[in-house]
């Protein structure tokens, strides 16, 4: 076992009852939730913390905070399923990592169950009320943080109703149990950690909400300060309900009902109504593979089919990377080469514009050529590289996969945040992969609670502005990805399952935290691993890289003048930023398992 956060021995009382038709097969034993004593101790702070990578030969668990892969950790090893665990993780980061995701927002994961991968999606969807202009003013959009702000953003939530199915197929021990360590922690109080402190205190916009004020911040308007112990009864009132009455007791009766009532509130009230929570429903999909060779061997890469945009983005640039000729070596002195740069972000651009172009919900939008592997096929993805040449582009135009005209017009660049993901395998040879996400920092700042005496609650996610805020472009060309009643708005989620193609045994499960540049955090994880032989967190550790179809982006600090010059030279506009991914990688070794955790946050991986 990794010793990195030894457990205390302070056994506490599970729950005792679970609801009818919540369970699958359990152990008689059951789980029996132990807090950690990092419970009582600040996370490490946030930046650059290297971290070491941790090895295991049984099962592991990797989330972005210590306390939730703790909990993921004890599920496992009370009998618990990946799946199980993933629950257990997500209930707790709703908690502590409150900014990232939580109850109130929506999910993508992915399952392999040894043979097969499943797709589980929990994305949200818009109200039945969504108006198409909702976010535009005066024929113009609303500045963004508006659009974040107002009623419009929240989307009927989904990861709850999602896991719940999720559950009934893949769980093992009762759904009631697995709510437990996140209901302990938010009774018994857990330290504010240096990432969520800087967070509140830097956000512009959640102490403009009388609850989220009253809960996050002191009487002077300050972030409550690092080890400040936080305790949220109102969230742990909350899931005694969902444990007892699944999925229902968020989509129906009070806490329903205090959603809609604070979606309803201003600026901009939404149309959130109980209906549109009683009746949202998750899907299952097929997940999206491609086959990929790196260093002579052969792998299948599986991710998430559109709502998201993500895998093709990613399958887009991995192929088109293969049909460009490298100039040198790609990768050397711990760096990607200024020709590798320039080759890869020439790849994200005509990915990105693609994705502008085409992706969106596909009960609305139907796919180019009829069907998306269209824009993954070999001979389309060999015509797009050779518009790679020795100079950028700057910016790509899209592409027409099956030599067919698009009537769309392509959707605006817009600002994506959030998300956290979740990684975990089980030694029975389960894995998950889920990236989980109420968009923004803090959501859409709302907080939710169905009694104000009641310290605490869960946030509402701004998920609607992922969504095009114009529906059309100035020559009245509708945009696929724009806001319609009951769609799903388009994702960069890129939760990742990589098998060996020969004997499918599964190699990898991965995924990040990051907006759009979701799609180059993943990517980064897969030409790292998979064609440069590094380890999971030597590739994790790489510095950020990529394009959304403008500028080159570096991460600061990270790439030489030199680099930085020769990208220059060929015409590219650099920008150097903060670019903070949130990195977790489970991979196969000739001994077990090792993961990884990115540097940048505060997550961790244990196992056995």
């Amino acid at each position: 076992m990794n010793a990195h956060l030894p457990l205390s021995l302070i056994v506490l009382a599970l729950l005792s009852a679970c609801a009818s038709g919540l369970t699958t097969q359990a152990p008689t034993d059951g789980l029996r939730y132990s807090v950690p004593d990092h419970a009582t101790q600040p996370e490490a702070a946030s930046g650059s913390q290297a971290k070491p990578g941790w090895a295991f030969t049984r099962q592991a668990v990797a989330a972005a905070n210590p306390l939730a892969t703790d909990a993921g950790h004890q599920v496992l090893r009370a009998g618990g399923s990946a799946l199980d665990a993933a629950i257990a993780v997500q209930m707790v980061l709703g908690l502590v990592e409150p900014q990232s995701s939580g109850i109130g927002g929506g999910a993508f994961l992915l399952h392999f169950d040894g043979l097969k991968i499943t797709a589980h999606d929990g994305r949200e969807t818009a109200p039945s009320g969504a108006r198409g202009d909702m976010f535009m003013d005066q024929g113009k959009p609303l500045p963004f943080a508006d659009a974040v702000q107002s009623g419009h953003s929240v989307g009927v939530p989904g990861v709850v109703r999602m896991l719940e199915a999720a559950h009934r197929q893949h769980g093992r021990l009762p759904w009631a149990q697995l709510m437990a360590p996140a209901i302990t922690l938010a009774e018994q109080g857990f330290r504010v950690s240096p990432r969520l402190h800087s967070l509140l205190q830097a956000d512009a916009h959640l102490r403009k909400d009388a609850l989220a004020l009253r809960f996050f911040y002191n009487a002077q308007g300050q972030a409550w300060p690092v080890g400040h112990v936080l305790r949220n009864p109102e969230y742990a009132h909350v899931l005694r309900r969902i444990a007892t009455e699944g999925s229902r007791a968020l989509h129906e009766g009070p806490v329903a009902q205090a959603m809609v009532q604070r979606t309803q509130q201003a600026p901009r009230p939404g149309s959130l109504s109980l209906q549109d929570l009683a009746s949202y429903q998750p899907r299952m999909r097929e997940a999206l593979c491609f086959d990929h060779t790196a260093a002579a061997r052969a792998y299948r890469i599986c991710g998430f089919p559109p709502p998201s945009s993500g895998q093709i983005a990613i399958g887009q640039i991995l192929g088109l990377l293969g049909q460009t000729a490298a100039q040198g070596p790609e990768f050397s002195g711990g760096l990607p080469s200024p020709d590798w740069l320039h080759r890869y972000t020439e790849a994200a651009r005509l990915a990105f514009a693609d994705r502008a172009q085409f992706v969106a919900d596909p009960a609305f939008v139907a796919a180019p050529a009829g069907d998306w592997r269209s824009l993954l096929a070999p001979a389309y993805l060999r015509e797009r590289s050779q518009l790679i040449g020795e100079q950028s582009m700057q910016v790509a135009t899209p592409g027409q996969p099956g030599g067919r005209p698009s009537s769309w017009a392509p959707m605006p660049s817009q600002t994506e945040y959030g998300t956290s993901h979740i990684s975990v395998v089980d030694a029975q040879g389960r894995a998950v992969a889920m990236t989980t996400t109420i968009e923004a920092a803090f959501g859409a700042r709302r907080m939710v609670t169905t009694d104000p005496s009641r310290p605490g609650g869960f946030l509402l996610n701004n998920e609607m502005t992922d969504f095009s805020l114009s529906p059309a472009d100035a020559q009245g060309r509708p945009i696929a990805n724009r806001v319609e009643p009951g769609k799903r708005p388009r994702s960069s989620m890129s939760p990742t399952l990589v098998l060996d193609k020969a004997s499918g045994e599964l190699l990898m499960s991965g995924g990040s935290p990051g907006g759009a540049l979701i799609i180059h955090y993943t990517a980064k994880l897969l030409t790292g691993t998979l064609h440069w032989g590094l380890n999971a967190q030597q590739a994790i550790d790489l510095p950020n890289f990529g394009s959304l179809n403008g500028p080159t982006l570096l991460e600061a600090k990270r790439f030489d003048s030199a680099t930085v010059n020769a990208l220059k030279a060929r015409g590219h506009e650099v920008r150097e930023m903060d670019m903070t991914s949130g990195l977790q990688a489970i991979e196969r070794t000739p001994t077990g398992w090792f993961g990884g955790a990115d540097p940048r946050r505060e997550g961790v991986v244990l196992g056995d």
